[in-house]
C-alpha cells in the first residue's frame, strides 16, 4: 500500500509557475502599499498649502478674514438682495439688516445703495427690511437710502425697496408683483380614479386643513383668502408709505402684475433710470464703492472647501484598504 501511495504522489504534476505567482503577489502588494502612502502624503501636502494660503490671506488682505470692517475712504456702501428672500438662505432679513447697520455705522458712507434683483420671497422678512430701512432714515435723514434693480424687482424685493429714497432700473428690468401667493396641489379626484381612500385622522376641526388628498372646505378656502387679502392690505400700505404721491395708481397696480422698468417710471413705482456706478457717482456724489453685504468668515468657506477635500481623500484611502 506504500508502495502505491508513493506511485500515485510521484504522479501527481506541480503546479507550474508558482514561484511567479507568489512574486507577483509580493509586487502588487508592494505597489499597493505605495499608492497608499503616496495618498496619505498628497492630502498632508494639501493641508499644509490650504493653511499657509489662509496665512497669506490673512496677512495680505486682513478684510478677507471677517466681515466688512468699513474704508478708510469716503465710498458708497452697497448691500446686495440678490436671490429669494427666506430666512436660513443665503438673503435673508438679518443679514441685509446687519449689512445696513454695518454701512450705517462706518463713518465714511456718504450712501447706501441696495443693490436688488430678486424674485421676492417671505413677506414677513421683507417686512422686517422694510422697518429697519424707515428707522434708519429716522434716524439719520442726512443718510440717502438708494434701490437699484438689475434684473428684478419683484414682490418680497419690491416691498423692500420701496422703503428707499428713489429706485433707480434699466428700461428692461422687471418691476412689481404686488400681491401675494400660497399655492398646492390636490389629488382627490386622482385618488378616485385609482380607487385609494384616504385615511386621516387629528385633534382639532381644521388641523388638516387644505390637506391635498382631502377635497377643500368651503370655509377654510374662505380662512385662507381672509388671510392672504390681510397680508396682502399690509404690502399696498407699505408701498403707499415709502411711495407717497409718486404713485401713479391703477386698479392693476396691485393686482400682482409686473412691467419693465421703463413702464414703471411712468407708473411711479420708479424714479428714473440708472445702475449701481451711475447711482454712486451722479446721485451720490461718491464713486468708490463698498460692498457691505455679509459674507460667510473666509475660514468657514475654507472649512467647507477643506471638508470636501478631506472626505474625497479619505474615500480614497479607505478603498485603499478594502479587501482584495
Amino acid at each position: 500500500m506504500i508502495e502505491n501511495q508513493q506511485e500515485i504522489q510521484s504522479s501527481r504534476p506541480e503546479k507550474p509557475g508558482w514561484e511567479r505567482e507568489v512574486i507577483e503577489k509580493l509586487a502588487f502588494a508592494a505597489i499597493t502599499e505605495q499608492r497608499r502612502t503616496r495618498r496619505w502624503g498628497v492630502f498632508f501636502k494639501g493641508l499644509l498649502f490650504a493653511y499657509l494660503l489662509v496665512l497669506l490671506i490673512m496677512v495680505v488682505y486682513p478684510r478677507f478674514a471677517g466681515d466688512i470692517a468699513g474704508s478708510s475712504e469716503y465710498h458708497t456702501a452697497v448691500v446686495d438682495v440678490v436671490g429669494k428672500i427666506v430666512e436660513g438662505e443665503d438673503t435673508n432679513a438679518k443679514t441685509i439688516i446687519e449689512g445696513l447697520r454695518n454701512a450705517v455705522e462706518d463713518e465714511h458712507t456718504k450712501g447706501i445703495i441696495l443693490h436688488v434683483n430678486t424674485p421676492g420671497g417671505s413677506p414677513v422678512q421683507a417686512a422686517y427690511v422694510f422697518e429697519e430701512i424707515r428707522q434708519i432714515k429716522k434716524d439719520n435723514p442726512e443718510l440717502p437710502i438708494y434701490a437699484v434693480v438689475s434684473d428684478i424687482c419683484a414682490s418680497g424685493g419690491y416691498y423692500i425697496a420701496s422703503a428707499a429714497d428713489e429706485i433707480y432700473v434699466n428700461q428692461a428690468s422687471i418691476v412689481g408683483s404686488i400681491g401675494v401667493i400660497m399655492n398646492g396641489f390636490g389629488f382627490v379626484d386622482t385618488m378616485n380614479k385609482l380607487g385609494v381612500k384616504r385615511r386621516l385622522l387629528t385633534s382639532g376641526t381644521h388641523k388638516a386643513m387644505l390637506d391635498p388628498f382631502s377635497p377643500v372646505k368651503k370655509d377654510e378656502f374662505q380662512h385662507m383668502q381672509k388671510l392672504l387679502d390681510q397680508v396682502h392690505q399690509q404690502f399696498i400700505a407699505a408701498v403707499r408709505l415709502g411711495r407717497g404721491k409718486r404713485l401713479q395708481e391703477t386698479p392693476e397696480m396691485f393686482s400682482g402684475l409686473v412691467w419693465t422698468g421703463a413702464e414703471s417710471v411712468k407708473l411711479g413705482l420708479a424714479d428714473g433710470f440708472g445702475s449701481d456706478e451711475f447711482v454712486a457717482r451722479e446721485i451720490i456724489g461718491e464713486e468708490n464703492m463698498v460692498n457691505f453685504t455679509p459674507r460667510k468668515r473666509l475660514l468657514e468657506r475654507l472649512a467647507g472647501t477643506l471638508g470636501a477635500v478631506f472626505a474625497q481623500q479619505f474615500s480614497s484611502i479607505v478603498q485603499g484598504f478594502s479587501l482584495q
